[in-house]
Formats: C-alpha cells, sequence, structure tokens
C-alpha cells in the first residue's frame, strides 16, 4: 500500500473501503524500514505495539463499536513526551535510559482517540535547538536534501511527516520548533494558544512558553489533531477551562470581510530573496479573494530574540536543576562525593547546547544581575503582547514568512550560536505572546527546497488561523508534495 502522500482523511476513506487499521501501520512500518536509515527521524519504533493498537482497532469495527476519530492513524510522538514504559530520551545522555511511570496528557488523548502510536522522533536535546543537530544521538536529515537540517527542535516529527513515514505527529513549540521545521520540511505545524493543549507529561524546557502542538500534511490534518489533543486539564495549572470548537467544521468558515496585518519588520534586513518573493505572493492570494491588506507595525520585534534568550534560559536552568544525578537519569559511575557526583553527572549528561543554555539561565537568575536582566526581559515581554494587542484591533490575522531563509546545510550554523538563535527571529514573538500561529508550504526556490508562510491569530483563535490557512492551501500549487528522498 502506497501511504507516502495520505492525509488522515485519506486513510479515513481506506478504512472505510475495507483497509485495515493493520494494514496501513504494516504500510508505514514499511516505509519507516525503507527511508529511515537515511533521514534518521526516529529514536525508538515501537513495531509490536503499534500493529497491536492497529489489531485493537480491527477488532472493535468488527465488533461495531464506536471508534475514535483517530482510529488505526499511525502518529509519531517527539521525545519529550512521556509514556509509560516506554523511553522518554529528549534525545539526551542524561535520559538515554529512562522510562516515565505515567503517561502525557496529549499521548493520552491519541490513545483514547484509537491513533496508533509508531514510535518516538529525534529533537535537539531538551528541546534546545533549531537544526535537530544537538541531539545527542545522532542529526536528522531533511528529505528534501539530505544534507540540509529539517530544523528544529520538532526536525524528527517534520522530517517523518514530509517523508511518508507517519501522515501526522506531534511536536513542542517554545520559540518555533514546530513552525520552523514545518516550513523547512514543507508540511503544515501550528503552535497553539498557551494553555490550549495541556503540558502534562511534556518534558519542561521553559514552562511560561512551551506548547505542545501537531504537524501533518495539511491543515485539516492538523485540525484533526488538536481536536483531538486539546482542552482542559487539571493535572496543568496552566491548562485554561475553555470550550473547545469544531475545528474541521470551521475550515469552511472563513469570516469575510478578512484584514490581513502585514508587519513591516518581518520584510527587513536578512530575509531571503525567494522567500520574501513566495510569501508576498500568498499575500496577493489572500487579497485576490478580497481580503484587505494593511501594512502594520510590531515595534518590539528588534528585542524578540534577546527578550526570548533570556526567559528560556532562565527558566531551563531552573527546570533542568533537577538532573542530579541522584533521583533518576544519568548518574556518573566515577566515584565521589556529594557535590562532585552533581558536577560529573551534569557534565557528562548533557551536551554543549544545553550546557551554554544552563549558565546563561543561571547568570541572569544570579543576585546583582536578575532585576537588569531577567526582570527587564519580563517587561519587554509584556510589551510585545501589547504590540500584537494594538495590531489585532486593526487586523483579523498577521502574515508573514516563518523563517528568513529555507532549510540550511547541516552544520553550516553550528559554530555560530547567534546565527542558529536569529533562524527563529518570526515565530519567538507568538510564544512570548502566547498566541496561536501556524505554517503551512507556500512554494519552493529555484533549487527545489519549501518555503513556508505564517498566521498568526488572537488568543484562542485557532480556528479563524485553521480556515484561513485551508483557504489558502486551496490556492496553492501543491503539485510538488514529494521530496526527492522518496524518488
Amino acid at each position: 500500500m502506497e501511504i507516502s502522500t495520505c492525509t488522515i482523511e485519506d486513510l479515513i476513506r481506506l478504512q472505510r473501503q475495507g483497509v485495515s487499521a493493520e494494514e496501513i501501520t504494516q504500510a508505514a512500518l514499511g516505509e519507516i524500514e525503507r527511508r529511515d536509515s537515511a533521514i534518521r527521524a526516529f529514536i525508538d519504533v515501537h513495531a509490536e505495539a503499534a500493529l497491536a493498537q492497529a489489531r485493537a482497532v480491527d477488532e472493535k469495527r468488527r465488533r461495531g463499536e464506536v471508534l475514535g476519530p483517530l482510529a488505526g492513524i499511525p502518529i509519531a510522538i517527539k521525545d519529550n513526551l512521556c509514556r509509560r514504559g516506554w523511553r522518554t530520551t529528549c534525545s539526551s545522555r542524561m535520559l538515554k535510559d529512562f522510562r516515565p511511570p505515567y503517561t502525557a496528557h496529549v499521548i493520552e488523548k491519541l490513545e483514547a482517540a484509537d491513533a496508533v502510536l509508531m514510535g518516538t522522533t529525534n529533537m535537539d536535546e531538551f528541546a534546545m535547538g533549531s537544526s535537530t543537530e544537538n541531539s545527542a544521538f545522532f542529526p536528522t536529515r531533511n528529505p528534501w536534501d539530505l544534507e540540509r537540517s529539517p530544523g528544529g527542535s520538532s526536525g524528527g516529527s517534520a522530517a517523518a511527516v514530509a517523508a511518508g513515514m507517519v501522515p501526522a505527529a506531534l511536536g513542542s513549540d517554545t520559540g518555533g520548533s514546530v513552525r520552523q521545521p514545518a516550513a523547512f520540511c514543507g508540511i503544515v505545524g501550528l503552535k497553539p494558544s498557551y494553555g490550549r493543549v495541556s503540558r502534562y507529561g511534556l518534558v519542561a524546557f521553559a514552562s511560561s512558553l512551551d506548547q505542545v502542538g501537531p504537524l501533518g500534511r495539511s491543515v485539516a490534518d492538523c485540525a484533526c489533531l488538536l481536536q483531538v489533543i486539546a482542552g482542559h486539564d487539571p493535572r496543568d495549572s496552566t491548562s485554561v477551562p475553555r470550550d473547545v470548537p469544531s475545528y474541521l467544521s470551521e475550515l469552511f468558515n472563513l469570516k469575510r470581510p478578512l484584514t490581513v496585518g502585514v508587519p513591516r519588520e518581518h520584510f527587513a534586513a536578512g530575509l531571503d530573496a525567494e522567500v520574501e518573493l513566495a510569501v508576498r505572493q500568498s499575500i496577493r492570494i489572500l487579497e485576490q479573494q478580497g481580503a484587505t491588506i494593511r501594512e502594520i507595525s510590531l515595534p518590539h520585534t528588534a528585542d524578540a530574540v534577546a527578550v526570548y534568550y533570556l526567559i528560556a534560559t532562565a527558566e531551563a536552568s531552573s527546570n533542568l536543576a533537577r538532573y542530579d544525578g541522584m533521583h533518576y537519569g544519568h548518574r556518573t559511575p566515577r566515584r565521589g562525593g556529594l557535590i562532585e557526583t552533581y558536577c560529573r553527572s551534569r557534565e557528562e549528561g548533557f551536551g554543549h547546547e544545553v550546557k551554554r543554555r544552563i549558565m546563561l539561565g543561571t547568570f541572569v537568575l544570579s543576585s546583582g544581575y536578575r532585576d537588569a536582566y531577567y526582570v527587564r526581559a519580563l517587561r519587554v515581554r509584556r510589551l510585545i503582547k501589547e504590540d500584537f494587542d494594538r495590531a489585532f484591533r486593526e487586523c483579523d490575522v498577521i502574515m508573514g514568512p516563518t523563517t528568513p531563509t529555507p532549510a540550511f546545510r547541516l552544520g553550516e550554523k553550528s559554530s555560530d550560536p547567534l546565527a542558529m538563535y536569529l533562524s527563529d527571529v518570526y515565530t519567538i514573538s507568538a510564544n512570548l505572546a502566547g498566541i496561536p500561529a501556524i505554517s503551512l508550504p507556500c512554494g519552493w526556490t529555484r533549487s527545489g527546497l519549501p518555503i513556508g508562510v505564517q498566521l498568526q491569530a488572537p488568543f484562542f483563535e485557532e480556528a479563524r488561523l485553521f480556515a484561513i490557512a485551508h483557504a489558502l492551501e486551496q490556492a496553492f500549487d501543491r503539485r510538488r508534495t514529494k521530496p526527492a528522498v522518496n524518488g
């Protein structure tokens, strides 16, 4: 069975026509076996568990039981989402043998929806990175060009979807870690509003910024996944008790008249010419469909990267303090006293980028510097949110590039952390403001690399994003949908 270009909707239709969930799962496992040796998207593939889930779906269907909305659909999971009994490594030596005693809320929701969980995907260690090169185990490669990065930190999930190994996956987005890989890999990725999806069972990087989000081959795939995983969870104190709309129904409910805000700060120096051309063509598509295009300003955009790397590293320093070599995780085999054991365990367990961010975060929280750096960053974060509040009084959605360039080559930015950090310059602000944002493919470079366009909406307006993104998706030339690695 050829499933490498099937969407969730396609696979549901195939099952209605008599194809079994087990056949679909076998086909997905076959794609993983054929392709993942080159791409390295997966940390662990749980073939037997996936087949058992698929057979359970087929048995429920034979008995005439009501099936969940994702029945028989293969889904990949980023390796920072806990599932009881499975390894959850965060692509770190610190957790290389960790098996959590509980399951993340979003995985519970997927299993209740009868999804088939295929395994865990590679990522930047503890979600700290933009290229999936910071994994302690191996880099993941972009299916469109194996010499290039799939983005990060959810690069494994994005590459698995783009390469046709699974139709959809879950990632996490702290500063663009779902949307930037989606743009680099030519798929759709959504960062929901902060509080829309429970973070229970998501290994924390920066708790005020992290959010679980879906990646899929279409806008409808992401809408279907969000429909399942969204909703209040009392185990997460930041989860908002708010009703979840019918996102699939809202795909065809585009409200008009529509005003699209285009931030002048997103079309400044550093933006690749081919990316700008494709994004401006996307803006013209909405204009041709009757939207009003309005230039707007987000004046604190220039401060977003600095603010993000103060707040995120401070929270990372606090969250990662629990990995001390005593309770769980890596413990040095060398004998020594308590402090020496702490130091050696953390030195051996953490990679270079994680250490860099822990040190930065510890510095900005230290006595004499907290007010000058961390507290000041929180104040500017508030100004960034107020920029969006003002903009949304003038427009319904904000539109611009997802990334300043197409996918860069592996190793190209490894020696220049600032250049790597700037690859998230357009995505970071949505996390700081807590608003939803979606990336979808809008074209290709002359060399055949995907380009992504980003839409941002007010707090809890994911349905609006889906409707506008779906209208755009229908207008795009979708003929080039298979990466070169698929032949």
